[in-house]
């Protein structure tokens, strides 16, 4: 776990990062390394998430479950590939709903999502690492306990957060959630099994969008570069 946290965030999470679980979740990391175990994404990646969204900036959570376990895929952001990596399929249906709720959204070329987290879109999974080719291998390792204080630390000392939570698992974390500071939004996880029903006409792009207007701040811009 060599990869560097931005400050912004050390900051805030400096009772997390120097607790008893992160110290013996670098220590398992370190000896699946040691054992030749390949781990995904690289290390100087696992905390991209919070590097490219710094805590004073996040205006949206899109939270995801676990890293994506292929090669060339996961790059520390929830839902997003590696630049020059094709969609993989729940992200093909993301960009299915943003066609559905956007006239002239254009199919990008790859699914990298890097340009939303720089505007502020913290794309983070619950797990930040896996093996390689082992779906949910690093779950109950200790990188549930972190990214639930990361929530519960943004719902406590920020306000007017969009919170969009795809699927049940993402749901059971809105109990993490001041609901009166914070704008929750709900679906259908946009996995093929799951999409129809409730994910495609979910409209959270727009709504999303549209409660950020309110409260002043720019809103994104989710059309990604050709």
């Amino acid at each position: 776990m060599s990869g560097e946290l931005d400050k912004s965030w050390k900051d805030v999470l400096e009772d997390q990062l120097n607790s008893d679980n992160m110290q013996q979740l670098r220590k398992f990391l370190k000896n699946e390394q040691v054992n030749g175990v390949i781990t995904y994404p690289p290390n100087a990646k696992i905390f991209n998430a919070f590097n490219h969204t710094p805590f004073s900036k996040v205006k949206v959570v899109i939270l995801g479950q676990d890293p994506y376990h292929g090669k060339n895929q996961a790059h520390g952001l929830s839902f997003s590939v590696m630049d020059g990596t094709a969609p993989p399929p729940s992200l093909k249906n993301i960009f299915k709903e943003l066609k559905n709720e956007y006239q002239d959204y254009r199919d990008p070329k790859n699914g990298d999502l890097t340009p939303w987290a720089d505007q502020g879109v913290l794309l983070l999974n619950s797990v930040l690492t896996v093996e390689a080719s082992k779906a949910g291998s690093h779950q109950k390792r200790g990188w549930e306990l972190f990214t639930d204080s990361v929530i519960s630390l943004l719902s406590e000392k920020k306000n007017g957060i969009v919170f969009m939570l795809w699927g049940n698992y993402a749901k059971d974390k809105a109990v993490l959630i001041d609901q009166s500071k914070h704008y929750i939004l709900t679906a259908a996880h946009p996995s093929p099994f799951s999409a129809y029903n409730g994910f495609f006409g979910c409209n959270h792009f727009i709504k999303a969008n549209e409660f950020l207007q309110k409260q002043n701040i720019e809103k994104i811009n989710w059309q990604l570069p050709d």
